[in-house]
Protein backbone atom coordinates (compact mmCIF):
# COMPACT_ATOMS: atom_id res chain seq x y z
CA UNK A 1 0.00 0.00 0.00
CA UNK A 2 3.24 2.42 0.29
CA UNK A 3 3.06 3.36 -3.26
CA UNK A 4 -0.89 3.78 -4.00
CA UNK A 5 -0.95 6.08 -0.77
CA UNK A 6 1.91 7.64 -1.83
CA UNK A 7 0.89 8.75 -5.32
CA UNK A 8 -2.74 9.63 -3.87
CA UNK A 9 -0.93 11.94 -0.63
CA UNK A 10 1.36 14.00 -3.44
CA UNK A 11 -0.99 13.75 -6.46
CA UNK A 12 -4.88 14.35 -4.81
CA UNK A 13 -4.67 14.79 -1.43
CA UNK A 14 -1.84 17.62 -1.10
CA UNK A 15 -3.16 19.67 -4.42
CA UNK A 16 -7.10 19.14 -3.33
CA UNK A 17 -6.40 20.40 0.29
CA UNK A 18 -4.16 23.18 -1.10
CA UNK A 19 -6.13 24.97 -3.31
CA UNK A 20 -9.28 24.75 -0.73
CA UNK A 21 -6.75 26.17 1.85
CA UNK A 22 -5.42 28.66 -0.33
CA UNK A 23 -9.48 29.88 -0.87
CA UNK A 24 -10.47 29.80 2.79
CA UNK A 25 -7.40 31.75 4.56
CA UNK A 26 -6.39 35.00 4.82
CA UNK A 27 -2.85 35.73 6.28
CA UNK A 28 -3.22 31.97 7.57
CA UNK A 29 -6.30 32.58 9.50
CA UNK A 30 -9.45 30.11 8.24
CA UNK A 31 -12.38 31.76 6.92
CA UNK A 32 -15.21 28.76 7.78
CA UNK A 33 -17.77 31.90 7.91
CA UNK A 34 -17.17 32.20 4.23
CA UNK A 35 -18.90 28.61 3.83
CA UNK A 36 -22.46 30.28 5.00
CA UNK A 37 -21.83 33.47 2.93
CA UNK A 38 -21.38 31.19 -0.40
CA UNK A 39 -24.11 28.66 0.16
CA UNK A 40 -26.28 31.21 0.88
CA UNK A 41 -25.96 33.34 -2.17
CA UNK A 42 -29.02 32.74 -4.37
CA UNK A 43 -26.88 32.29 -7.73
CA UNK A 44 -24.86 29.31 -5.70
CA UNK A 45 -28.32 27.82 -4.57
CA UNK A 46 -29.83 27.97 -7.94
CA UNK A 47 -26.47 25.81 -9.34
CA UNK A 48 -26.57 23.46 -6.19
CA UNK A 49 -30.01 23.01 -7.24
CA UNK A 50 -29.93 22.25 -10.90
CA UNK A 51 -26.80 19.99 -10.22
CA UNK A 52 -29.22 17.27 -7.37
CA UNK A 53 -32.29 17.87 -9.99
CA UNK A 54 -30.40 17.51 -12.78
CA UNK A 55 -28.80 14.50 -11.48
CA UNK A 56 -31.74 12.54 -10.08
CA UNK A 57 -33.43 13.60 -13.59
CA UNK A 58 -31.15 11.89 -15.36
CA UNK A 59 -30.43 9.08 -13.21
CA UNK A 60 -34.51 8.13 -13.20
CA UNK A 61 -34.45 8.54 -17.37
CA UNK A 62 -31.08 6.44 -17.59
CA UNK A 63 -32.93 3.29 -15.36
CA UNK A 64 -36.33 3.55 -17.27
CA UNK A 65 -34.29 3.12 -20.41
CA UNK A 66 -31.46 1.35 -19.65
CA UNK A 67 -32.82 -1.79 -17.50
CA UNK A 68 -35.34 -3.25 -20.20
CA UNK A 69 -31.08 -3.21 -22.20
CA UNK A 70 -29.82 -5.08 -19.27
CA UNK A 71 -32.71 -7.78 -19.48
CA UNK A 72 -31.92 -8.06 -22.70
CA UNK A 73 -28.39 -8.61 -22.74
CA UNK A 74 -28.68 -10.62 -19.67
CA UNK A 75 -31.46 -13.12 -20.46
CA UNK A 76 -31.92 -13.32 -24.68
CA UNK A 77 -29.44 -14.55 -26.71
CA UNK A 78 -30.24 -13.06 -30.57
CA UNK A 79 -27.30 -12.41 -33.36
CA UNK A 80 -24.38 -9.89 -33.10
CA UNK A 81 -25.35 -9.96 -29.18
CA UNK A 82 -21.19 -9.45 -28.15
CA UNK A 83 -20.51 -6.49 -30.85
CA UNK A 84 -23.91 -4.78 -29.56
CA UNK A 85 -22.60 -5.50 -26.05
CA UNK A 86 -19.42 -3.42 -27.15
CA UNK A 87 -21.20 -0.71 -29.10
CA UNK A 88 -23.29 0.32 -26.16
CA UNK A 89 -20.67 0.15 -23.56
CA UNK A 90 -18.41 3.04 -26.87
CA UNK A 91 -20.25 5.91 -25.14
CA UNK A 92 -18.98 5.46 -21.54
CA UNK A 93 -15.67 5.35 -22.67
CA UNK A 94 -15.66 8.16 -24.83
CA UNK A 95 -14.61 11.76 -23.43
CA UNK A 96 -17.60 14.31 -22.13
CA UNK A 97 -16.59 16.54 -24.84
CA UNK A 98 -17.05 14.15 -27.19
CA UNK A 99 -20.72 13.07 -25.90
CA UNK A 100 -21.06 17.13 -25.81
CA UNK A 101 -20.11 17.12 -29.55
CA UNK A 102 -22.05 14.86 -30.54
CA UNK A 103 -25.37 16.03 -29.55
CA UNK A 104 -24.73 19.96 -30.45
CA UNK A 105 -24.59 17.81 -33.96
CA UNK A 106 -27.53 16.19 -33.34
CA UNK A 107 -30.01 18.92 -31.51
CA UNK A 108 -27.76 22.33 -31.70
CA UNK A 109 -27.84 24.76 -34.54
CA UNK A 110 -27.32 23.42 -37.74
CA UNK A 111 -27.43 20.13 -36.39
CA UNK A 112 -30.00 17.49 -38.14
CA UNK A 113 -33.32 18.36 -35.85
CA UNK A 114 -32.12 21.54 -37.22
CA UNK A 115 -32.24 21.08 -40.85
CA UNK A 116 -34.66 18.61 -40.89
CA UNK A 117 -37.71 20.21 -38.84
CA UNK A 118 -36.50 22.91 -37.19
CA UNK A 119 -35.72 22.09 -33.30
CA UNK A 120 -32.95 23.34 -31.48
CA UNK A 121 -32.73 21.41 -27.89
CA UNK A 122 -29.08 22.89 -26.85
CA UNK A 123 -29.49 25.27 -24.06
CA UNK A 124 -32.26 23.37 -22.86
CA UNK A 125 -32.24 20.98 -19.72
CA UNK A 126 -33.37 18.33 -22.29
CA UNK A 127 -30.21 17.89 -24.18
CA UNK A 128 -28.43 17.65 -21.03
CA UNK A 129 -30.44 14.74 -19.86
CA UNK A 130 -29.94 12.82 -22.88
CA UNK A 131 -26.80 12.74 -23.44
CA UNK A 132 -26.44 11.77 -19.76
CA UNK A 133 -28.83 8.46 -20.75
CA UNK A 134 -26.31 8.09 -24.11
CA UNK A 135 -23.38 8.55 -21.71
CA UNK A 136 -24.35 5.96 -18.96
CA UNK A 137 -26.69 3.71 -20.42
CA UNK A 138 -23.58 1.10 -20.12
CA UNK A 139 -23.37 1.87 -16.85
CA UNK A 140 -27.18 0.07 -16.15
CA UNK A 141 -26.51 -2.49 -18.56
CA UNK A 142 -22.97 -3.97 -17.51
CA UNK A 143 -23.09 -3.83 -13.85
CA UNK A 144 -27.18 -4.81 -13.81
CA UNK A 145 -27.23 -6.82 -16.82
CA UNK A 146 -23.82 -8.97 -15.69
CA UNK A 147 -25.29 -9.68 -12.33
CA UNK A 148 -28.77 -10.63 -13.74
CA UNK A 149 -27.11 -13.07 -16.40
CA UNK A 150 -25.22 -14.96 -13.55
CA UNK A 151 -28.85 -15.18 -11.54
CA UNK A 152 -30.05 -18.73 -11.44
CA UNK A 153 -33.52 -18.71 -13.43
CA UNK A 154 -34.24 -21.88 -12.49
CA UNK A 155 -35.32 -20.51 -8.94
CA UNK A 156 -37.93 -17.98 -10.89
CA UNK A 157 -39.05 -20.92 -12.49
CA UNK A 158 -39.54 -22.45 -9.68
CA UNK A 159 -41.54 -19.82 -8.03
CA UNK A 160 -43.93 -20.17 -11.18
CA UNK A 161 -44.01 -23.50 -10.65
CA UNK A 162 -45.69 -23.56 -7.32
CA UNK A 163 -48.31 -20.82 -8.96
CA UNK A 164 -46.66 -17.29 -8.99
CA UNK A 165 -47.48 -15.69 -12.33
CA UNK A 166 -44.73 -14.49 -14.04
CA UNK A 167 -44.49 -10.36 -13.06
CA UNK A 168 -44.96 -12.17 -9.11
CA UNK A 169 -42.02 -14.55 -9.63
CA UNK A 170 -39.69 -11.76 -11.16
CA UNK A 171 -41.10 -9.70 -8.30
CA UNK A 172 -40.90 -11.69 -5.34
CA UNK A 173 -37.64 -13.42 -6.34
CA UNK A 174 -35.42 -12.12 -9.14
CA UNK A 175 -35.96 -8.37 -8.04
CA UNK A 176 -34.52 -8.51 -4.82
CA UNK A 177 -31.56 -10.26 -5.95
CA UNK A 178 -30.83 -7.24 -8.33
CA UNK A 179 -31.75 -4.70 -5.98
CA UNK A 180 -28.05 -4.04 -4.37
CA UNK A 181 -27.16 -4.53 -8.35
CA UNK A 182 -30.02 -1.62 -9.33
CA UNK A 183 -28.60 0.64 -6.22
CA UNK A 184 -24.99 0.35 -7.23
CA UNK A 185 -26.22 1.45 -11.15
CA UNK A 186 -28.30 4.01 -10.05
CA UNK A 187 -25.94 5.38 -7.83
CA UNK A 188 -23.31 5.39 -10.13
CA UNK A 189 -25.32 7.35 -12.96
CA UNK A 190 -25.94 9.64 -9.98
CA UNK A 191 -22.39 10.18 -8.86
CA UNK A 192 -21.41 10.85 -13.24
CA UNK A 193 -24.22 12.94 -13.60
CA UNK A 194 -23.82 14.85 -10.37
CA UNK A 195 -20.57 15.83 -11.33
CA UNK A 196 -20.89 16.71 -15.18
CA UNK A 197 -18.66 18.96 -16.67
CA UNK A 198 -17.76 18.61 -20.58
CA UNK A 199 -21.61 17.62 -21.39
CA UNK A 200 -22.99 20.60 -19.43
CA UNK A 201 -20.34 23.07 -20.41
CA UNK A 202 -21.23 22.89 -24.06
CA UNK A 203 -24.63 21.87 -24.28
CA UNK A 204 -25.90 24.01 -21.27
CA UNK A 205 -24.71 27.59 -22.28
CA UNK A 206 -24.85 30.13 -20.34
CA UNK A 207 -27.97 29.09 -18.68
CA UNK A 208 -26.91 25.93 -16.84
CA UNK A 209 -23.93 24.71 -14.46
CA UNK A 210 -23.51 21.93 -12.24
CA UNK A 211 -21.35 22.30 -9.70
CA UNK A 212 -18.32 21.31 -11.44
CA UNK A 213 -18.80 23.79 -14.75
CA UNK A 214 -19.68 26.59 -11.45
CA UNK A 215 -16.15 25.44 -9.80
CA UNK A 216 -14.20 25.71 -13.53
CA UNK A 217 -16.16 29.34 -13.87
CA UNK A 218 -14.55 30.47 -10.43
CA UNK A 219 -11.73 29.37 -10.52
CA UNK A 220 -10.45 30.01 -14.44
CA UNK A 221 -12.75 33.14 -15.41
CA UNK A 222 -13.25 35.02 -12.10
CA UNK A 223 -10.44 33.92 -9.96
CA UNK A 224 -12.54 33.46 -7.07
CA UNK A 225 -10.79 31.01 -5.23
CA UNK A 226 -12.65 31.27 -1.96
CA UNK A 227 -15.96 30.92 -4.19
CA UNK A 228 -14.32 27.56 -5.67
CA UNK A 229 -13.12 25.95 -2.38
CA UNK A 230 -16.38 26.05 -1.09
CA UNK A 231 -17.94 24.42 -3.78
CA UNK A 232 -15.08 21.88 -3.67
CA UNK A 233 -16.13 21.05 -0.62
CA UNK A 234 -19.57 20.73 -1.22
CA UNK A 235 -18.93 18.69 -3.87
CA UNK A 236 -16.36 16.46 -2.36
CA UNK A 237 -19.17 15.95 0.94
CA UNK A 238 -21.51 15.12 -1.74
CA UNK A 239 -19.46 12.64 -3.42
CA UNK A 240 -18.06 11.25 -0.60
CA UNK A 241 -21.97 10.48 0.77
CA UNK A 242 -22.88 8.76 -2.62
CA UNK A 243 -19.54 6.44 -2.43
CA UNK A 244 -20.16 5.01 1.17
CA UNK A 245 -23.45 4.07 0.12
CA UNK A 246 -22.01 2.45 -3.14
CA UNK A 247 -19.66 0.53 -1.06
CA UNK A 248 -22.48 -0.55 1.45
CA UNK A 249 -24.60 -2.28 -1.84
CA UNK A 250 -21.37 -3.76 -3.36
CA UNK A 251 -20.34 -5.44 -0.20
CA UNK A 252 -24.60 -6.67 0.04
CA UNK A 253 -24.32 -7.87 -3.66
CA UNK A 254 -20.88 -9.65 -3.05
CA UNK A 255 -21.94 -11.44 0.30
CA UNK A 256 -25.58 -12.55 -0.48
CA UNK A 257 -25.73 -14.14 -3.63
CA UNK A 258 -24.95 -18.15 -5.35
CA UNK A 259 -24.05 -17.64 -9.12
CA UNK A 260 -24.08 -19.42 -11.65
CA UNK A 261 -22.31 -19.58 -15.45
CA UNK A 262 -23.87 -16.74 -17.71
CA UNK A 263 -22.97 -18.98 -20.80
CA UNK A 264 -26.13 -21.28 -19.52
CA UNK A 265 -28.53 -18.62 -18.68
CA UNK A 266 -29.49 -16.81 -21.92
CA UNK A 267 -31.66 -18.20 -24.48
CA UNK A 268 -33.53 -16.97 -27.83
CA UNK A 269 -36.83 -14.84 -27.63
CA UNK A 270 -39.90 -16.84 -27.10
CA UNK A 271 -42.94 -15.31 -27.43
CA UNK A 272 -44.72 -11.71 -29.04
CA UNK A 273 -43.85 -10.07 -25.22
CA UNK A 274 -39.70 -11.22 -25.37
CA UNK A 275 -39.49 -10.09 -29.51
CA UNK A 276 -41.26 -6.62 -29.12
CA UNK A 277 -38.82 -6.30 -25.98
CA UNK A 278 -35.62 -7.02 -28.31
CA UNK A 279 -36.83 -4.51 -30.86
CA UNK A 280 -37.79 -1.99 -28.41
CA UNK A 281 -34.18 -2.74 -27.16
CA UNK A 282 -32.31 -2.30 -30.80
CA UNK A 283 -34.47 0.53 -31.75
CA UNK A 284 -33.11 2.84 -28.78
CA UNK A 285 -29.62 1.45 -29.13
CA UNK A 286 -29.93 2.83 -32.82
CA UNK A 287 -31.92 5.81 -31.92
CA UNK A 288 -29.94 6.58 -28.42
CA UNK A 289 -25.91 5.15 -29.10
CA UNK A 290 -25.42 4.63 -33.24
CA UNK A 291 -27.76 8.34 -34.30
CA UNK A 292 -25.62 10.89 -32.36
CA UNK A 293 -22.46 8.75 -33.17
CA UNK A 294 -23.18 8.96 -36.80
CA UNK A 295 -24.51 12.07 -37.41
CA UNK A 296 -20.98 13.20 -35.68
CA UNK A 297 -19.35 11.78 -38.44
CA UNK A 298 -21.78 13.07 -40.97
CA UNK A 299 -20.85 16.73 -39.96
CA UNK A 300 -16.88 15.93 -40.07
CA UNK A 301 -17.43 14.76 -43.58
CA UNK A 302 -19.57 17.88 -44.79
CA UNK A 303 -17.82 20.95 -45.72
CA UNK A 304 -18.31 23.73 -47.78
CA UNK A 305 -17.48 22.16 -51.17
CA UNK A 306 -19.91 18.33 -50.38
CA UNK A 307 -19.09 15.65 -48.48
CA UNK A 308 -15.07 14.76 -48.34
CA UNK A 309 -12.15 14.76 -45.92
CA UNK A 310 -11.80 18.67 -46.07
CA UNK A 311 -11.90 19.54 -42.09
CA UNK A 312 -9.42 16.89 -41.60
CA UNK A 313 -7.40 17.76 -44.03
CA UNK A 314 -7.24 20.87 -42.43
CA UNK A 315 -5.87 20.10 -39.26
CA UNK A 316 -2.37 19.94 -40.37
CA UNK A 317 -2.64 23.52 -40.74
CA UNK A 318 -2.34 25.72 -37.46
CA UNK A 319 -3.14 28.68 -39.71
CA UNK A 320 -6.48 26.71 -40.58
CA UNK A 321 -7.72 26.98 -36.82
CA UNK A 322 -7.52 30.91 -36.53
CA UNK A 323 -4.71 30.92 -34.20
CA UNK A 324 -6.40 28.63 -31.69
CA UNK A 325 -3.55 26.81 -31.68
CA UNK A 326 0.48 26.97 -31.69
CA UNK A 327 0.97 23.88 -33.63
CA UNK A 328 -1.42 22.22 -36.39
CA UNK A 329 -4.29 20.56 -34.47
CA UNK A 330 -3.36 16.86 -35.81
CA UNK A 331 -0.48 17.11 -33.31
CA UNK A 332 -3.23 16.89 -30.61
CA UNK A 333 -3.34 13.25 -31.56
CA UNK A 334 -0.08 11.75 -31.22
CA UNK A 335 -0.15 14.02 -28.16
CA UNK A 336 -2.89 11.88 -26.37
CA UNK A 337 -1.87 8.79 -27.60
CA UNK A 338 1.39 9.73 -26.01
CA UNK A 339 0.10 10.90 -23.05
CA UNK A 340 -2.49 8.04 -22.79
CA UNK A 341 -0.17 5.46 -22.69
CA UNK A 342 2.28 6.96 -19.76
CA UNK A 343 -0.77 7.54 -18.04
CA UNK A 344 -2.08 3.66 -18.14
CA UNK A 345 1.42 2.20 -16.84
CA UNK A 346 1.24 4.92 -14.45
CA UNK A 347 -2.40 3.67 -13.15
CA UNK A 348 -1.34 -0.07 -13.88
CA UNK A 349 1.09 0.50 -11.61
CA UNK A 350 -0.27 2.18 -8.76
CA UNK A 351 -3.95 0.51 -9.13
CA UNK A 352 -1.89 -2.83 -9.22
CA UNK A 353 -0.37 -2.26 -6.18
CA UNK A 354 -3.63 -1.03 -4.66
CA UNK A 355 -6.00 -3.76 -5.77
CA UNK A 356 -3.19 -6.34 -4.46
CA UNK A 357 -3.30 -4.90 -1.36
CA UNK A 358 -7.18 -4.37 -0.69
CA UNK A 359 -7.34 -8.94 -1.59
CA UNK A 360 -5.57 -8.77 2.42
CA UNK A 361 -7.80 -9.09 5.21
CA UNK A 362 -6.25 -6.24 6.57
CA UNK A 363 -9.33 -4.52 8.27
CA UNK A 364 -11.07 -1.05 8.16
CA UNK A 365 -8.53 0.72 7.31
CA UNK A 366 -7.46 -1.16 4.17
CA UNK A 367 -11.42 -0.52 3.49
CA UNK A 368 -11.34 2.87 3.81
CA UNK A 369 -8.65 2.87 1.05
CA UNK A 370 -10.99 1.41 -1.06
CA UNK A 371 -13.39 3.78 -0.87
CA UNK A 372 -10.80 7.17 -1.28
CA UNK A 373 -9.53 5.23 -4.34
CA UNK A 374 -12.53 6.24 -5.50
CA UNK A 375 -12.48 9.66 -4.98
CA UNK A 376 -10.81 11.33 -7.90
CA UNK A 377 -14.16 10.29 -10.29
CA UNK A 378 -16.05 12.35 -8.58
CA UNK A 379 -13.79 14.88 -6.96
CA UNK A 380 -14.14 18.51 -8.75
CA UNK A 381 -11.01 17.37 -11.83
CA UNK A 382 -10.98 21.10 -11.97
CA UNK A 383 -9.68 21.72 -8.65
CA UNK A 384 -7.07 18.58 -9.06
CA UNK A 385 -5.95 20.37 -12.41
CA UNK A 386 -5.53 23.98 -10.48
CA UNK A 387 -4.59 22.49 -7.72
CA UNK A 388 -1.40 20.92 -9.75
CA UNK A 389 -0.57 24.27 -10.80
CA UNK A 390 -0.29 26.09 -7.48
CA UNK A 391 1.42 23.06 -5.84
CA UNK A 392 3.90 21.44 -8.06
CA UNK A 393 5.90 24.29 -8.64
CA UNK A 394 8.90 23.79 -5.89
CA UNK A 395 11.61 21.89 -5.57
CA UNK A 396 11.76 18.65 -5.69
CA UNK A 397 7.87 18.51 -6.95
CA UNK A 398 8.38 21.72 -10.09
CA UNK A 399 6.74 19.88 -12.44
CA UNK A 400 4.79 22.99 -13.95
CA UNK A 401 6.85 22.88 -17.14
CA UNK A 402 7.22 19.07 -17.07
CA UNK A 403 5.19 16.93 -19.54
CA UNK A 404 4.23 14.64 -17.03
CA UNK A 405 2.30 16.68 -15.25
CA UNK A 406 -0.75 15.18 -17.91
CA UNK A 407 -0.14 11.94 -17.49
CA UNK A 408 0.12 12.07 -13.48
CA UNK A 409 -3.51 14.02 -13.96
CA UNK A 410 -4.96 11.87 -16.32
CA UNK A 411 -3.83 8.65 -14.30
CA UNK A 412 -5.72 9.67 -11.44
CA UNK A 413 -8.81 9.01 -13.23
CA UNK A 414 -7.54 5.88 -14.97
CA UNK A 415 -6.80 4.51 -11.18
CA UNK A 416 -10.37 3.33 -10.00
CA UNK A 417 -10.93 1.78 -13.29
CA UNK A 418 -7.85 -0.72 -12.38
CA UNK A 419 -8.76 -1.27 -9.09
CA UNK A 420 -12.19 -1.42 -9.62
CA UNK A 421 -11.22 -4.01 -12.50
CA UNK A 422 -9.10 -6.00 -10.79
CA UNK A 423 -10.37 -6.45 -7.71
CA UNK A 424 -13.09 -9.07 -8.33
CA UNK A 425 -10.50 -11.36 -10.19
CA UNK A 426 -7.77 -10.86 -7.38
CA UNK A 427 -10.55 -12.01 -4.66
CA UNK A 428 -11.27 -15.14 -6.88
CA UNK A 429 -8.00 -16.72 -6.91
CA UNK A 430 -7.74 -19.18 -3.94
CA UNK A 431 -5.62 -18.03 -0.95
CA UNK A 432 -4.59 -22.04 -0.78
CA UNK A 433 -2.52 -21.63 -3.75
CA UNK A 434 -0.64 -19.04 -3.19
CA UNK A 435 0.18 -20.70 0.46
CA UNK A 436 0.94 -23.93 -1.27
CA UNK A 437 3.71 -22.13 -3.40
CA UNK A 438 5.27 -20.56 -0.39
CA UNK A 439 5.39 -24.06 1.15
CA UNK A 440 7.11 -25.22 -1.57
CA UNK A 441 9.47 -22.42 -1.48
CA UNK A 442 8.84 -19.78 -3.78
CA UNK A 443 9.30 -15.79 -2.86
CA UNK A 444 6.22 -13.34 -2.66
CA UNK A 445 7.50 -11.97 -6.32
CA UNK A 446 7.52 -15.92 -7.18
CA UNK A 447 4.25 -16.80 -5.93
CA UNK A 448 3.29 -13.73 -7.81
CA UNK A 449 4.60 -14.41 -11.07
CA UNK A 450 3.68 -18.32 -11.29
CA UNK A 451 0.17 -18.09 -9.43
CA UNK A 452 -1.46 -14.68 -9.64
CA UNK A 453 -0.71 -12.80 -12.67
CA UNK A 454 -1.35 -16.32 -14.97
CA UNK A 455 -5.38 -15.86 -13.93
CA UNK A 456 -5.82 -12.05 -13.87
CA UNK A 457 -3.32 -11.25 -17.36
CA UNK A 458 -6.46 -11.14 -19.21
CA UNK A 459 -8.00 -8.50 -16.37
CA UNK A 460 -4.82 -6.94 -16.32
CA UNK A 461 -5.09 -5.99 -20.13
CA UNK A 462 -8.92 -5.13 -19.47
CA UNK A 463 -8.14 -2.69 -17.03
CA UNK A 464 -5.21 -0.97 -19.14
CA UNK A 465 -7.97 -0.63 -22.29
CA UNK A 466 -10.33 1.37 -19.44
CA UNK A 467 -7.44 3.38 -18.21
CA UNK A 468 -6.20 4.17 -21.65
CA UNK A 469 -9.65 5.44 -22.27
CA UNK A 470 -10.48 7.31 -20.11
CA UNK A 471 -6.60 8.92 -19.98
CA UNK A 472 -7.46 9.45 -23.45
CA UNK A 473 -10.65 11.59 -22.42
CA UNK A 474 -9.83 13.23 -19.62
CA UNK A 475 -10.78 16.95 -19.64
CA UNK A 476 -11.31 18.82 -16.64
CA UNK A 477 -7.90 18.93 -15.20
CA UNK A 478 -6.19 18.26 -18.35
CA UNK A 479 -7.41 21.67 -19.95
CA UNK A 480 -5.83 24.05 -16.89
CA UNK A 481 -2.21 22.05 -16.99
CA UNK A 482 -1.96 20.99 -21.06
CA UNK A 483 0.40 23.34 -22.54
CA UNK A 484 -0.47 25.54 -25.83
CA UNK A 485 2.01 24.32 -27.80
CA UNK A 486 0.70 20.43 -26.58
CA UNK A 487 -2.72 20.22 -26.58
CA UNK A 488 -4.68 17.09 -26.03
CA UNK A 489 -7.58 16.28 -27.91
CA UNK A 490 -10.43 16.80 -25.30
CA UNK A 491 -8.93 20.42 -24.74
CA UNK A 492 -8.19 20.53 -28.55
CA UNK A 493 -12.01 20.27 -29.69
CA UNK A 494 -13.36 22.69 -26.55
CA UNK A 495 -11.15 24.95 -27.77
CA UNK A 496 -12.32 24.43 -31.43
CA UNK A 497 -15.71 24.62 -29.78
CA UNK A 498 -15.09 27.77 -28.53
CA UNK A 499 -14.76 30.05 -31.46
CA UNK A 500 -16.94 31.40 -33.84
CA UNK A 501 -16.42 30.05 -37.68
CA UNK A 502 -17.64 26.58 -39.51
CA UNK A 503 -14.06 25.65 -40.36
CA UNK A 504 -13.47 25.82 -36.36
CA UNK A 505 -16.86 23.72 -35.89
CA UNK A 506 -15.80 21.52 -39.10
CA UNK A 507 -12.25 20.44 -37.35
CA UNK A 508 -13.51 20.39 -34.08
CA UNK A 509 -16.11 17.56 -35.47
CA UNK A 510 -13.17 15.92 -37.16
CA UNK A 511 -10.95 15.47 -33.95
CA UNK A 512 -14.07 14.39 -32.16
CA UNK A 513 -14.77 11.89 -34.85
CA UNK A 514 -10.95 10.32 -34.68
CA UNK A 515 -11.06 10.62 -30.91
CA UNK A 516 -14.38 8.48 -31.65
CA UNK A 517 -12.72 5.78 -33.08
CA UNK A 518 -9.89 5.35 -31.24
CA UNK A 519 -11.68 4.62 -28.01
CA UNK A 520 -14.24 2.59 -29.91
CA UNK A 521 -11.22 0.52 -31.27
CA UNK A 522 -9.90 0.11 -27.56
CA UNK A 523 -12.86 -0.97 -26.67
CA UNK A 524 -13.94 -3.94 -29.26
CA UNK A 525 -10.62 -5.04 -28.31
CA UNK A 526 -11.30 -5.10 -24.82
CA UNK A 527 -14.63 -7.27 -25.71
CA UNK A 528 -12.48 -9.83 -27.66
CA UNK A 529 -10.39 -10.41 -24.67
CA UNK A 530 -12.25 -10.04 -21.96
CA UNK A 531 -12.43 -12.86 -18.61
CA UNK A 532 -16.35 -14.25 -17.58
CA UNK A 533 -15.68 -11.79 -14.46
CA UNK A 534 -13.59 -8.81 -15.02
CA UNK A 535 -14.81 -6.42 -12.78
CA UNK A 536 -17.91 -3.86 -12.61
CA UNK A 537 -17.32 -2.03 -15.29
Amino acid sequence: MVVPVAFFAVFFAYPVSAIVGRGLQIDGVWQFGRIGEVIGRADIQHVLWFTTWQALASTALTMVIALPGAYVFARLDFPFKRLLRAVVTVPFVLPTVVVGTAFLALLGRGGLLDELWGIRLDTTVWAILLAHVFFNYAVVVRTVGGLWSQLDPRQEEAARVLGAGRFAAWRRVTLPALGPAVAAAALMVFLFTFTSFGVVQILGGPTFATLEVEIYRQTAQLLDLSTAAVLSLLQFAAVGAILAVHAWTVRRRESTLKLVDPAGTARRPRGAVQWALLGGVLTTILLLVLVPLGVLVERSLDGPGGYGFGYFRALTSSDASGGTFLVPPIEAVANSLEYALVATGIALAVGGLAAAALTRKAGRLVRGFDALLMLPLGVSAVTVGFGFLITLDKPPLDLRASWILVPLAQALVGVPFVVRTMLPVLRAVDERLREAAAVLGASPLRVWREVDLPMVRRALLVAAGFAFAVSLGEFGATVFIARPDNPTLPVAVARLLGRPGELNYGQAMALSTILMVVCAAALLLLERIRPDRSGEF
